[in-house]
């Protein structure tokens, strides 16, 4: 019993698993359509007027990723990357729209994000802690001490880095490929002067065309990448696809 209770007491508790839609929801839906739905003039109070106003909306949208990044400090530990890159992209997307700026500079700043990530994707290579492992190769998904294991009694390791240095190619590859379709987008587009209503039209129709248009193929890309990984380390570990996955602990974890 008090080996029991020793050994619980040493083992860390589980971190808090975070909800990716709600990531998404938070950190670039809500904040895209508060900036393009209540940007017009308007009082602060929603039900007296449609709009907040340019600077209002600005401060509502960024409220979003910066609450989520703050609440996943505190849940979590760690800073969230996405809340970060979600307050950049609404800033400069609400800051574009205070200066009314040429819809030329919109296309740049769309694709200015996902270059972000997909650079970061990069250089994080070089780093204590690669985004491929935080983002395909998850200790919370795989059973990645079963697979060091295997690839040790193989002798694959340097193998290994081989492939995760090929999937980060294709990972980043996958935002690279949504900066073009960003950028493609908003040009074909954005066509009517700044903060003007066909604007905000053009705006909103930009935002519903971006699922098909560029979500659907970067999810294709990492798709692909996390499929390319598993196949690699199938082929270097001999291990089966339930043996690379984690598996739920019996009798929920008890």
């Amino acid at each position: 019993m008090e080996g029991d209770m020793s050994e619980s007491a040493a083992t860390p508790p589980a971190e808090k698993q975070e909800n990716i839609l709600v990531n998404l929801l938070c950190n670039v839906v809500l904040p895209s359509l508060i900036l393009i739905k209540f940007s017009a003039p308007g009082k602060v109070l929603l039900w007296q007027s449609p709009g907040l106003g340019p600077v209002w909306a600005l401060v509502v949208a960024l409220a979003f990723p910066v609450g989520y990044g703050a609440y996943d400090l505190v849940v979590r530990r760690k800073w969230n990357f996405f809340s970060v890159v979600g307050f950049i992209s609404t800033l400069l997307t609400g800051g574009l729209g205070l200066f009314e700026v040429a819809a030329i500079w919109i296309a740049v700043k769309e694709a200015a994000v996902p270059l972000v990530f997909g650079v970061a994707v990069l250089g994080s290579q070089w780093t204590a802690t690669p985004l491929v492992r935080t983002l395909l190769y998850s200790d919370k998904v795989l059973d990645t001490a079963r697979v060091a294991a295997a690839l040790a009694e193989r002798g694959a390791q340097a193998a290994f880095e081989q492939l995760l240095v090929r999937a980060t190619w294709l990972l980043a590859g996958s935002f690279f490929l949504s900066a073009v379709t960003n950028f493609v987008l908003a040009r074909v587009v954005l066509k009517s002067p700044p903060n003007t209503v066909e604007f905000k039209a053009e705006m909103g129709r930009m935002l519903a065309l971006s699922w098909p248009v560029n979500v659907l193929p970067s999810l294709v890309v990492t798709l692909f990448a996390l499929w390319f990984l598993l196949a690699g380390i199938k082929r270097l570990t001999g291990l089966t696809l339930d043996d690379i996955f984690r598996q739920p602990p019996a009798n929920g974890g008890r």
